[in-house]
Protein backbone atom coordinates (compact mmCIF):
# COMPACT_ATOMS: atom_id res chain seq x y z
CA UNK A 1 0.00 0.00 0.00
CA UNK A 2 1.38 3.41 -0.96
CA UNK A 3 2.28 5.56 2.01
CA UNK A 4 0.09 8.63 2.33
CA UNK A 5 1.96 11.93 2.52
CA UNK A 6 -0.54 14.45 3.93
CA UNK A 7 -0.69 17.97 2.55
CA UNK A 8 0.03 20.43 5.35
CA UNK A 9 -1.82 23.71 5.75
CA UNK A 10 -1.47 26.68 8.01
CA UNK A 11 -4.98 26.07 9.38
CA UNK A 12 -7.95 23.76 8.84
CA UNK A 13 -11.53 24.63 9.80
CA UNK A 14 -14.05 21.79 10.24
CA UNK A 15 -17.63 22.11 11.46
CA UNK A 16 -20.94 20.26 11.69
CA UNK A 17 -19.65 16.70 11.70
CA UNK A 18 -22.53 15.48 13.89
CA UNK A 19 -20.79 12.42 15.31
CA UNK A 20 -23.45 10.28 16.95
CA UNK A 21 -25.92 10.48 14.07
CA UNK A 22 -26.52 8.08 11.19
CA UNK A 23 -26.17 10.93 8.72
CA UNK A 24 -22.57 11.67 9.72
CA UNK A 25 -20.13 10.70 6.96
CA UNK A 26 -17.33 9.78 9.35
CA UNK A 27 -15.58 7.54 6.81
CA UNK A 28 -15.15 10.48 4.43
CA UNK A 29 -13.85 12.70 7.24
CA UNK A 30 -11.35 10.02 8.25
CA UNK A 31 -10.18 9.81 4.66
CA UNK A 32 -9.89 13.61 4.53
CA UNK A 33 -7.81 13.67 7.73
CA UNK A 34 -5.42 11.09 6.27
CA UNK A 35 -4.55 13.50 3.47
CA UNK A 36 -4.64 16.82 5.31
CA UNK A 37 -2.81 18.15 8.34
CA UNK A 38 -2.39 21.67 9.72
CA UNK A 39 -0.49 23.72 12.25
CA UNK A 40 -3.87 24.67 13.78
CA UNK A 41 -7.16 22.79 13.49
CA UNK A 42 -10.35 24.61 14.45
CA UNK A 43 -13.37 22.44 15.25
CA UNK A 44 -16.11 24.99 14.63
CA UNK A 45 -19.03 23.41 16.49
CA UNK A 46 -21.51 20.55 16.23
CA UNK A 47 -18.68 18.04 16.04
CA UNK A 48 -20.54 15.71 18.41
CA UNK A 49 -24.34 15.69 18.28
CA UNK A 50 -25.46 15.69 21.90
CA UNK A 51 -29.10 16.25 20.90
CA UNK A 52 -29.16 12.98 18.95
CA UNK A 53 -27.21 11.00 21.56
CA UNK A 54 -29.66 12.02 24.28
CA UNK A 55 -32.58 10.49 22.37
CA UNK A 56 -30.80 7.32 21.16
CA UNK A 57 -27.22 6.10 21.39
CA UNK A 58 -25.43 5.64 18.07
CA UNK A 59 -21.63 5.54 18.09
CA UNK A 60 -20.05 3.17 15.54
CA UNK A 61 -16.31 2.53 15.35
CA UNK A 62 -15.81 5.08 12.56
CA UNK A 63 -17.04 7.85 14.86
CA UNK A 64 -14.58 6.82 17.54
CA UNK A 65 -11.85 6.66 14.89
CA UNK A 66 -12.47 10.32 13.97
CA UNK A 67 -11.94 11.34 17.60
CA UNK A 68 -8.77 9.26 17.83
CA UNK A 69 -7.44 10.66 14.55
CA UNK A 70 -7.90 14.23 15.78
CA UNK A 71 -6.22 13.41 19.10
CA UNK A 72 -3.36 11.84 17.16
CA UNK A 73 -2.90 15.01 15.11
CA UNK A 74 -2.76 16.92 18.39
CA UNK A 75 -0.04 14.61 19.70
CA UNK A 76 1.90 15.20 16.47
CA UNK A 77 2.02 18.92 17.24
CA UNK A 78 -1.16 20.45 15.83
CA UNK A 79 -2.94 23.00 17.98
CA UNK A 80 -6.61 21.98 18.14
CA UNK A 81 -9.28 24.47 19.22
CA UNK A 82 -12.85 23.22 19.82
CA UNK A 83 -15.60 25.85 19.69
CA UNK A 84 -18.87 24.17 20.74
CA UNK A 85 -22.09 24.71 18.80
CA UNK A 86 -25.70 24.16 19.77
CA UNK A 87 -25.62 20.39 19.25
CA UNK A 88 -22.52 19.98 21.45
CA UNK A 89 -23.56 22.69 23.91
CA UNK A 90 -22.76 20.31 26.79
CA UNK A 91 -19.14 21.44 26.33
CA UNK A 92 -19.98 25.10 26.90
CA UNK A 93 -19.44 24.63 30.62
CA UNK A 94 -15.77 23.80 29.94
CA UNK A 95 -14.48 26.96 28.28
CA UNK A 96 -10.79 27.46 29.04
CA UNK A 97 -10.10 23.79 29.71
CA UNK A 98 -8.16 21.17 27.74
CA UNK A 99 -9.21 17.59 26.91
CA UNK A 100 -6.42 15.42 25.55
CA UNK A 101 -4.66 18.53 24.28
CA UNK A 102 -7.81 19.99 22.70
CA UNK A 103 -8.63 23.54 23.83
CA UNK A 104 -12.30 24.37 24.44
CA UNK A 105 -13.21 28.00 23.77
CA UNK A 106 -16.33 30.08 23.23
CA UNK A 107 -14.77 31.91 20.28
CA UNK A 108 -11.29 32.34 18.84
CA UNK A 109 -9.41 34.93 16.85
CA UNK A 110 -7.38 33.43 14.03
CA UNK A 111 -4.68 35.63 12.56
CA UNK A 112 -4.20 34.92 8.88
CA UNK A 113 -0.85 34.82 7.13
CA UNK A 114 -1.55 38.33 5.84
CA UNK A 115 -2.29 39.66 9.35
CA UNK A 116 -6.05 39.72 8.83
CA UNK A 117 -7.98 38.81 12.00
CA UNK A 118 -10.79 36.26 11.73
CA UNK A 119 -13.45 35.70 14.38
CA UNK A 120 -14.04 31.94 14.65
CA UNK A 121 -17.49 31.08 16.03
CA UNK A 122 -20.09 28.37 15.39
CA UNK A 123 -22.86 30.88 14.70
CA UNK A 124 -25.93 29.41 16.39
CA UNK A 125 -26.29 32.40 18.72
CA UNK A 126 -27.19 34.43 15.62
CA UNK A 127 -29.96 31.99 14.67
CA UNK A 128 -33.24 33.27 16.13
CA UNK A 129 -34.86 29.85 15.79
CA UNK A 130 -32.24 28.28 18.06
CA UNK A 131 -32.10 31.10 20.60
CA UNK A 132 -35.75 32.13 20.77
CA UNK A 133 -37.71 29.00 19.81
CA UNK A 134 -35.73 25.94 20.87
CA UNK A 135 -38.72 23.63 20.37
CA UNK A 136 -38.88 24.70 16.72
CA UNK A 137 -35.13 24.08 16.32
CA UNK A 138 -35.56 20.56 17.71
CA UNK A 139 -38.49 19.94 15.38
CA UNK A 140 -36.47 21.23 12.44
CA UNK A 141 -33.60 18.96 13.45
CA UNK A 142 -35.89 15.91 13.25
CA UNK A 143 -37.18 17.05 9.86
CA UNK A 144 -33.59 17.41 8.65
CA UNK A 145 -32.78 13.86 9.88
CA UNK A 146 -35.78 12.59 7.90
CA UNK A 147 -34.59 14.42 4.77
CA UNK A 148 -31.11 12.88 5.15
CA UNK A 149 -32.62 9.39 5.51
CA UNK A 150 -34.78 9.97 2.42
CA UNK A 151 -31.66 11.18 0.58
CA UNK A 152 -29.88 7.89 1.33
CA UNK A 153 -32.69 5.81 -0.18
CA UNK A 154 -33.14 8.15 -3.15
CA UNK A 155 -29.43 8.23 -3.96
CA UNK A 156 -29.06 4.47 -3.58
CA UNK A 157 -31.54 4.20 -6.45
CA UNK A 158 -29.69 6.88 -8.42
CA UNK A 159 -26.42 4.91 -8.05
CA UNK A 160 -28.10 1.82 -9.50
CA UNK A 161 -28.87 3.82 -12.64
CA UNK A 162 -25.45 5.48 -12.72
CA UNK A 163 -26.70 8.91 -11.72
CA UNK A 164 -24.60 11.19 -9.47
CA UNK A 165 -25.44 12.15 -5.88
CA UNK A 166 -28.19 14.75 -5.54
CA UNK A 167 -29.25 16.37 -2.27
CA UNK A 168 -32.94 17.01 -1.66
CA UNK A 169 -32.32 19.04 1.49
CA UNK A 170 -29.61 21.22 -0.09
CA UNK A 171 -31.88 21.83 -3.08
CA UNK A 172 -34.72 22.86 -0.77
CA UNK A 173 -32.46 25.20 1.20
CA UNK A 174 -31.37 27.06 -1.90
CA UNK A 175 -34.69 27.05 -3.76
CA UNK A 176 -37.08 28.12 -1.01
CA UNK A 177 -37.10 31.91 -0.90
CA UNK A 178 -37.31 32.12 2.89
CA UNK A 179 -34.32 29.79 3.24
CA UNK A 180 -32.25 31.93 0.89
CA UNK A 181 -33.24 35.03 2.86
CA UNK A 182 -32.34 33.25 6.11
CA UNK A 183 -28.84 32.42 4.84
CA UNK A 184 -28.30 36.04 3.79
CA UNK A 185 -29.49 37.36 7.17
CA UNK A 186 -27.28 34.87 9.00
CA UNK A 187 -24.21 35.88 7.00
CA UNK A 188 -24.92 39.57 7.57
CA UNK A 189 -25.28 39.05 11.34
CA UNK A 190 -21.97 37.14 11.51
CA UNK A 191 -20.22 39.88 9.53
CA UNK A 192 -21.52 42.51 11.97
CA UNK A 193 -20.29 40.45 14.93
CA UNK A 194 -16.83 40.14 13.39
CA UNK A 195 -16.65 43.92 12.99
CA UNK A 196 -17.64 44.28 16.66
CA UNK A 197 -14.58 42.16 17.53
CA UNK A 198 -12.39 44.38 15.37
CA UNK A 199 -11.87 41.45 12.98
CA UNK A 200 -11.61 41.60 9.21
CA UNK A 201 -13.23 38.21 8.65
CA UNK A 202 -15.37 35.53 10.24
CA UNK A 203 -15.22 31.72 10.05
CA UNK A 204 -18.36 29.85 11.11
CA UNK A 205 -20.54 26.80 10.55
CA UNK A 206 -24.09 25.96 11.71
CA UNK A 207 -26.09 26.37 8.47
CA UNK A 208 -24.36 23.54 6.53
CA UNK A 209 -23.64 25.79 3.57
CA UNK A 210 -19.98 26.22 2.62
CA UNK A 211 -19.09 29.65 1.28
CA UNK A 212 -16.31 32.21 0.98
CA UNK A 213 -17.14 35.76 -0.05
CA UNK A 214 -16.63 39.44 0.76
CA UNK A 215 -20.23 40.60 0.39
CA UNK A 216 -20.49 42.52 3.67
CA UNK A 217 -17.25 44.45 3.66
CA UNK A 218 -15.19 41.65 5.17
CA UNK A 219 -14.35 38.02 4.48
CA UNK A 220 -17.19 35.59 5.33
CA UNK A 221 -16.18 31.91 5.50
CA UNK A 222 -18.48 28.98 6.27
CA UNK A 223 -17.03 25.48 6.64
CA UNK A 224 -20.07 23.54 5.41
CA UNK A 225 -20.67 20.13 6.98
CA UNK A 226 -19.86 16.40 7.04
CA UNK A 227 -23.42 15.18 6.70
CA UNK A 228 -24.00 16.06 3.05
CA UNK A 229 -21.45 18.36 1.45
CA UNK A 230 -18.33 16.94 3.17
CA UNK A 231 -16.44 20.22 3.03
CA UNK A 232 -13.75 21.89 5.09
CA UNK A 233 -11.92 25.18 4.78
CA UNK A 234 -8.13 25.37 4.59
CA UNK A 235 -5.70 28.26 4.83
CA UNK A 236 -2.47 27.62 2.99
CA UNK A 237 0.87 28.99 4.10
CA UNK A 238 0.46 31.53 1.30
CA UNK A 239 -2.60 32.95 3.07
CA UNK A 240 -5.10 31.63 0.53
CA UNK A 241 -8.38 30.31 1.97
CA UNK A 242 -10.12 27.52 0.05
CA UNK A 243 -13.13 25.25 0.39
CA UNK A 244 -12.10 21.62 -0.01
CA UNK A 245 -14.92 19.35 -1.19
CA UNK A 246 -14.25 15.73 -0.19
CA UNK A 247 -17.57 14.32 -1.40
CA UNK A 248 -16.79 14.15 -5.12
CA UNK A 249 -16.91 10.51 -6.31
CA UNK A 250 -13.56 9.32 -7.62
CA UNK A 251 -11.61 12.28 -6.19
CA UNK A 252 -7.86 11.98 -6.61
CA UNK A 253 -7.01 12.19 -2.90
CA UNK A 254 -6.08 15.84 -3.25
CA UNK A 255 -8.02 19.12 -3.36
CA UNK A 256 -7.55 19.35 -7.12
CA UNK A 257 -10.08 22.10 -7.77
CA UNK A 258 -11.29 23.70 -4.56
CA UNK A 259 -13.07 27.02 -4.55
CA UNK A 260 -10.28 29.53 -4.01
CA UNK A 261 -10.47 33.09 -2.78
CA UNK A 262 -7.32 35.15 -2.51
CA UNK A 263 -6.62 36.51 0.96
CA UNK A 264 -6.47 40.11 -0.18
Amino acid sequence: MTEVVPKRFRALFISDVHLGTRGCQADKLLDFLRYHEADTIYLVGDIVDGWALRSSWYWPQAHNDVVQKLLRQGRKGARIVYIPGNHDEFLRGYYGTHFGGIEVAETAIHEGADGRRYLVVHGDIFDMVVTQARWLALLGDKAYEFAIAANRVFNALRRIFGAPYWSLSQWAKLKVKNAVNYIGAFEKALAAEAKRHDAQGVVCGHIHHAAIHDDFGLRYVNCGDWVESCTAVAEGHDGVFAIINWARPGHDRAPAAPARVEAA
